[in-house]
């Protein structure tokens, strides 16, 4: 199991518009958020799911790292990303970082860390027995405009036997 797991946006935001954020907590116990992707789905634009965020921040089950090392150099990612990579390299045991962006994945990967998506969780909430069914979830999350490519969902659904 990972020391710590670090969320950047992509996965709040998702889990958040099929109510899973609660999931996270179940599967992770609290899920360190750094203050960049804090910043990011806080914005304080009124977007749709801010209000479950900062209710799983005021419940303490998402937390926020105040300070991002400053290195490595990861130029061609968005601070989120970077904020993440640069906190799970920096933890003394084994992090898991929960992303979703194609670009920010292979580079925490080629770093030698652990990453899991948003498709992902859903199917850890399947598998231990949060939700019914994912394909459910997947079909409410696919109706709002949070897209998960077609193969991931499908390579989710084979391994929860929903497939």
């Amino acid at each position: 199991m990972a020391g710590r797991v670090l969320s950047d946006a992509s996965p709040l935001i998702g889990l958040a518009r099929v109510d899973g954020l609660g999931w996270l907590n179940a599967l992770f116990g609290v899920v360190w958020v750094p203050r960049e992707v804090r910043d990011e789905v806080l914005s304080g634009r009124e977007l749709p799911d801010e209000q479950k965020i900062l209710a799983a921040f005021a419940q303490g089950g998402l937390r926020v790292c105040e300070r991002t090392p400053a290195k490595p150099e990861l130029p061609d990612l968005d601070e989120g990303e970077v904020a993440c990579i640069r906190l799970a390299l920096a933890d003394t045991t084994p992090a898991l970082l929960l992303m979703d962006e194609l670009a920010g994945r292979a580079i925490a990967r080629e770093q030698g860390l652990r990453v899991a998506g948003t498709a992902a969780v859903i199917g850890m909430a399947r598998t231990r027995g949060l939700i019914p069914s994912a394909r459910d979830v997947f079909a409410r999350l696919h109706a709002s405009d949070f897209r998960i490519s077609t193969s991931v969902i499908a390579e989710i659904l084979r391994r929860v036997n929903e497939g």
